[in-house]
C-alpha cells in the first residue's frame, strides 16, 4: 500500500488554499455588471400586508429594481415544498401549507421575506430596503409547538387545520401497551429537545445570473447538493428549464444539512436578474442567517420504558410533538418521522416500540434536518430514559445497557431498521477504559473536597447514515433516489479526475477520494483531481449530507475505478503481449505477475488516447461512470463518556472529560474522521451547555446574534480522547459506515447524564447553562 493510500494519515490537499485565503466563496464571486440585492423582511411574526409602497425605495440612488410577490407570481414562480411525503396514521397526507419566495398576502414568520431591492452597491440597496413602506395588520401568534395544537392557537395555513401537518406513527401499539401493562418497572420521563441555529462559518449567499443572448441562467449559491437545487428549482419553482439552467456551488463554509435546501433567495435572485436585466448577489448578514436559515430539533417528547423482572426492556412508547416553524422545508417532514422513530430501538434489543409523531406549525423560522438530523433527537431520548432508568433501577447505567445490547446480527428492529453489523460491547468497553471509569468514586471525592460537584454520564447511539436505498426511501415517500455518481477520467498524460456528485463544505473530499485512487493504482495524489460542485461540469448526483460521502459516493468512485482498472490491464496486456489475468498495477505500474515486464501508468494511459496500438475492437481513451445505489443504510454506533464538575456557587459546569470510542466500518483517514468526531462533539456540547433558541411570545427571536446565542469556544471544551473499533459494513464495496454525525448525536445525553448524576436530580433542560444549573442545585436544597 502506498503511504498515501486507504487508511494513511494524509494531510488535506484543500487546506492550503483555505489557510492563505485563496477560497473561492460565493461572496467572492464577480460577474460583469453585478448588483446587489437586499431583502425587505417582516419585523411581524404573523400579519397579513395590507400595502406595498415602493415609490420612494424606486427613486433612491442606485435603485436598478424593488420587486414584490405579486410580480414574483405573475411570472409563474412556484411556492417552495416539502420533497418527502408523509401519510398521517388516517391515511390523509401532510398538510403543506403555501410558501411563496416572496411573501405577498400574509407573512408567517419574523424574517419572511416580502420585497427585494436590487441596487447599485449593498448599501443603496439595503438603505432603499428601509424605505419601502408595506402596512400590516398584525395577527395574533404562537411559537410553542403543543400551544399551536390548543383550539386557542392562531390558525396559519388554511390547509391545515388546527396547525397539525401530520399525525403520524410507526410500529405496533397494541404489543408496546401489553409491554407496558406487563412491566415490572416502568420509567417514564418529558423529553424536550431544544431547538438550535446551525451556524455554519459561511452565511448563506446567492448569485443570480440570467444571460439574455443565450437564454441561460447560472446560480453560484452555498448548496451542499447542486443538482437537487437545479432539480427543484427548474421542475417545481418553474424558474428556468433544467437544461438552462447552471448551478454551481464553489467552497462552501460549513453547512451541517443548513444548506441542503433550497430557500427563497436562490428563486428571487435568479428571477430577479431576468427582471432587472443584471446579475444580482445577496449575501446574508448573520442577523439574517439566524432568522431564516433552517433551524434544528425542537421536540417535545413523552416516552414510557417498560422492563421485566430482570431488567431487561420490553416496550418504548413515545409521543411526540415536532415543531416544523412557519412552512414545511424542503426535507421537513422526514427528520420526525423516517430519521427519528426507525431508530429508537438504539443499540437495545426491545421487541415493542410504538412512536407517535404529530408535526405542527408555528410562527417561527422552518425547521428542518440539522447535524445528525432525527438521530440526534432519537438517542437523546433514549439515552436519557436508560440513564434514569439505570438510577431507578439502582444498577450501573453501564451494565443494564450492556444487558440489553443486540448481540446477534443482521438484526430486525420492530421499526424498519435492519442492523447489519456491530459489537456494541466493544465500544461500551473502550470508552470504560479510556475514561478510567472504574477510578470515578475517587475523583468524585477530591472534587468534594474542593468544594465542587462531579459526574459522570454515558451515551450508547447509533445512528442509520448512508441514506439509502432509492427504491426504499421512495416507498416510504422520499421525492429523490438517494444514490450517488461518480466519473473516473484518465487523462492522455495519466493524471486522474474524478467528478463526483458529492459535494465537499469541509469533509476533505479532495485528500480522501484521491486517497482511494492512489490505493488502487498507486499514483499520487497531487496527480488526481477531485471535480464536484458544478452542474456543467460533474454529471447529475445527489450531494452529500447524513454522511453518505464515503458510504455512497466513495462506493460511486470504487465501481468507476473497477471499469477503468479492467480497461487499463486489458490495455497493458496488449502492450506487454501477456495475458490480462496476469497483470497487476503496483507503484503507478502495470505488470506482469511474477516477472519483470512492465509498462507505467502514464505509458498505458498515453497509448489509450494515441490509438496506435490497441487490442482489436478496443474504443480510444479510458474514463468510466458509475452510479452506485447503496442496498441498505450504514450504521455507525459507539460510546461517549462525559465527565463534569460543576462550582455549586455558580452553576458553572466544567467538561473535565470527553471519550468518545466509535464503530465507523473502515476508514479512508484516521486523522479527518477524527476532526469530524471532534467537530460533531463540539456542536452536541454546545446544545447541551450554551445554545438554544429563544422566542418570546410575540414571535420575536430574542437570540438573533452571538451577542445572545451562546456557541461554544476553546475554552469551553476538553481535549477529547477519541478512538474507532471496526465491524466493516457489509453493504458497500469499502465497508465504510460514515463519521460526520455521531459527534453530534451521542454527545448531548452524554453531558445532561454527567451533569444530572453530579447534582443528584432526574432531568434538566438544555442548555444547561450556568444560571439553570444553579438554579437545579438550590431545588434539590429545599
Amino acid at each position: 500500500m502506498g503511504i498515501e493510500g486507504v487508511g494513511a494519515r494524509v494531510a488535506r490537499k484543500e487546506d492550503k488554499r483555505f489557510i492563505t485565503g485563496a477560497g473561492r466563496y460565493v461572496d467572492d464571486m464577480v460577474v460583469p455588471g453585478m448588483k446587489h440585492a437586499a431583502f425587505v423582511r417582516s419585523p411581524h411574526a404573523h400579519a397579513e400586508i395590507k400595502k406595498i409602497d415602493v415609490k420612494k425605495a424606486q427613486a433612491m440612488p442606485g435603485v436598478i429594481g424593488v420587486l414584490t410577490g405579486k410580480e414574483l407570481k405573475a411570472d409563474g414562480i412556484g411556492n417552495l415544498i416539502c420533497g418527502w411525503m408523509i401519510h398521517s396514521k388516517d391515511g390523509s397526507p401532510m398538510k403543506m401549507g403555501a410558501w411563496s419566495p416572496l411573501a405577498f398576502d400574509r407573512v408567517r414568520y419574523v424574517g419572511d421575506a416580502v420585497v427585494v431591492v436590487v441596487a447599485e452597491t449593498k448599501g443603496q440597496a439595503r438603505d432603499a430596503a428601509e424605505a419601502v413602506d408595506i402596512s400590516y395588520e398584525e395577527l395574533k401568534a404562537v411559537v410553542d409547538a403543543p400551544k399551536a395544537l390548543e383550539r386557542s392557537a392562531p390558525q396559519i395555513h388554511p390547509e391545515a387545520d388546527g396547525n397539525l401537518i401530520f399525525d403520524w406513527e410507526l410500529g405496533d401499539s397494541a404489543a408496546t401497551n401489553a409491554a407496558i401493562k406487563a412491566a415490572a418497572h416502568i420509567t417514564r420521563m418529558k423529553i424536550v429537545n431544544n431547538r438550535l441555529v446551525p451556524n455554519a462559518m459561511e452565511p448563506r449567499a446567492a448569485l443570480g445570473h440570467y444571460d439574455k443572448a443565450e437564454d441561460h441562467y447560472t446560480c453560484w449559491t452555498t448548496s451542499q447538493n447542486p443538482h437537487l437545487a437545479r432539480l427543484v428549482m427548474s421542475a417545481f419553482y418553474n424558474v428556468a428549464p433544467e437544461n438552462k439552467l447552471r448551478v454551481i456551488a464553489p467552497d462552501v463554509g460549513g453547512g451541517f444539512g443548513s444548506k441542503i435546501y433550497i430557500y427563497p433567495e436562490e428563486i428571487v435572485c435568479l428571477w430577479a436578474s431576468k427582471k432587472t436585466g443584471v446579475p444580482v448577489k445577496w449575501v446574508a448578514d448573520r442577523t439574517e442567517s439566524f432568522l431564516t436559515d433552517a433551524h434544528g430539533r425542537d421536540h417535545v417528547s413523552t416516552v414510557e420504558m417498560a422492563f421485566d423482572k430482570d431488567n431487561r426492556i420490553t416496550g418504548l412508547k413515545v409521543d411526540t410533538i415536532a415543531n416544523l416553524g412557519a412552512y414545511m422545508s424542503l426535507f421537513s417532514s422526514c427528520v420526525p418521522t423516517y430519521l427519528y422513530a426507525t431508530l429508537l430501538s438504539g443499540q437495545y434489543d426491545i421487541p415493542a416500540i410504538h412512536a407517535n409523531v404529530r408535526a405542527v406549525y408555528t410562527n417561527t423560522a422552518p425547521v428542518d434536518a440539522y447535524r445528525g438530523a432525527g438521530r440526534p433527537e432519537a438517542t437523546y431520548l433514549l439515552e436519557r430514559t436508560m440513564e434514569t432508568a439505570a438510577r431507578e433501577l439502582g444498577v450501573s447505567p453501564a451494565e443494564l445497557r450492556r444487558k440489553n445490547f443486540i448481540t446477534s446480527f443482521p438484526h430486525q428492529t420492530p421499526v424498519i431498521m435492519n442492523y447489519d453489523a456491530g459489537d456494541y460491547a466493544a465500544s461500551l468497553d473502550a470508552a470504560m477504559a479510556a475514561a478510567d471509569y472504574a477510578g470515578f468514586a475517587q475523583r468524585k471525592a477530591d472534587a468534594a473536597n474542593r468544594g465542587k460537584l462531579r459526574g459522570i454520564g454515558m451515551s450508547c447511539y447509533i445512528e442509520a447514515c448512508g441514506l439509502a436505498p432509492s427504491a426504499a426511501v421512495g416507498s416510504l415517500g422520499a421525492g429523490v433516489g438517494l444514490w450517488e455518481s461518480a466519473e473516473v477520467r484518465v487523462n492522455a498524460a495519466g493524471t486522474i479526475e474524478v467528478l463526483t456528485g458529492s459535494h465537499s463544505h469541509g469533509q476533505g473530499h479532495e485528500t480522501t477520494f484521491a486517497q482511494l485512487v492512489n490505493q488502487r493504482f498507486g499514483v499520487p495524489i497531487d496527480s488526481v483531481s477531485i471535480v464536484h460542485g458544478d452542474t456543467d461540469k460533474v454529471q447529475m448526483g445527489m450531494g452529500t449530507y447524513g454522511s453518505r460521502s464515503g458510504a455512497v459516493g466513495m462506493s460511486a468512485v470504487v465501481k468507476a475505478l473497477d471499469k477503468v482498472e479492467a480497461k487499463a490491464k486489458k490495455i497493458a496486456a496488449h502492450l506487454l503481449e501477456a495475458d490480462e489475468g496476469d497483470i497487476v498495477i503496483e507503484n503507478g505500474a502495470l505488470k506482469v505477475a511474477g516477472t519483470d515486464k512492465q509498462v507505467p501508468w502514464f505509458q498505458m494511459a498515453l497509448a489509450a488516447y494515441t490509438a496506435h496500438n490497441l487490442p482489436g475492437g478496443m474504443e480510444p481513451g479510458l474514463k468510466e461512470t458509475s452510479f452506485y445505489d447503496p442496498s441498505n443504510f450504514t450504521f455507525p454506533a459507539g460510546c461517549y463518556v462525559c465527565e463534569v464538575e460543576i462550582d455549586p456557587e455558580t452553576g458553572v459546569t466544567e467538561v473535565v472529560q470527553f471519550v468518545a470510542a466509535d464503530d465507523f466500518g473502515n476508514i479512508i483517514n484516521p486523522m479527518i474522521v477524527e476532526g469530524q468526531v471532534h467537530g460533531g462533539v463540539a456542536q452536541g456540547i454546545g446544545q447541551a451547555l450554551l445554545e438554544g433558541t429563544r422566542y418570546d411570545a410575540s414571535g420575536q427571536l430574542l437570540t438573533a446574534s452571538y451577542m445572545d446565542y451562546a456557541m461554544p469556544r476553546a475554552d469551553d471544551l476538553p481535549s477529547f480522547k477519541v478512538s474507532t473499533s471496526n465491524t466493516p459494513c457489509p453493504g458497500n464495496p469499502l465497508g465504510i459506515k460514515g463519521c460526520g454525525e455521531a459527534g453530534a448525536i451521542g454527545s448531548p445525553p452524554a453531558v445532561i447524564n454527567a451533569i444530572t448524576d453530579a447534582i443528584g436530580i432526574t432531568d434538566i433542560a438544555m442548555p444547561a447553562s450556568p444560571s439553570t444549573v444553579w438554579a437545579a442545585i438550590r431545588a434539590t436544597k429545599h
